[in-house]
């Protein structure tokens, strides 16, 4: 069960996830044996997915963004984990999530610009299986990404 000093554990990762346990452990309180043990189960649970660099994709000449919700043709187990499993090989859709209702699905995709994107949209997504439909919605300013969940 997560508790008070786990979830400041948690808040400080979020804010700096190259934080030393040693520095982590003065901010919430306890000494370096007991914090780290702490991290530990955290990681152990799954709690904690991961480390990773939270890269600006313009800064990489990825600047251009698009929402793309997909509806399938048909919906059944098999035509779904192939679309799914096809979508996660695809390195410029960053994001994607199964919706309940339709459109089935919603990709977020970075490409340097727009004739990039358009390339990508003709080569890649329209060759994804049974896709039936697709709708774009470019980005015009990202406010907030990728925060976490409240903790």
């Amino acid at each position: 069960m997560i508790d008070g000093i786990d979830r400041t554990i948690l808040r400080h990762l979020k804010e700096d996830g190259r934080i030393t346990a040693t520095a982590l452990a003065g901010k919430v309180g306890l000494t370096v044996a007991p914090c780290h043990r702490r991290l530990r189960d955290l990681e152990a649970s799954g709690v904690i997915r991961g480390y990773r660099a939270d890269i600006d994709p313009a800064a990489i000449g990825l600047g251009f963004e698009a929402i793309v919700f997909v509806t399938l043709r048909q919906v059944d187990r098999a035509t779904m984990s192939d679309f799914e499993d096809r979508v996660a090989a695809i390195p410029n859709i960053v994001e994607a999530q199964r919706l309940f209702g339709s459109p089935d699905y919603l990709l977020r995709v970075i490409a340097a610009d727009l004739p990039a994107y358009q390339r990508f949209y003709d080569d890649q997504l329209t060759a994804l299986p049974a896709v039936e439909r697709l709708t774009s919605t470019l980005v015009m300013k990202n406010l907030k990404t990728n925060t976490g969940p409240p903790v």
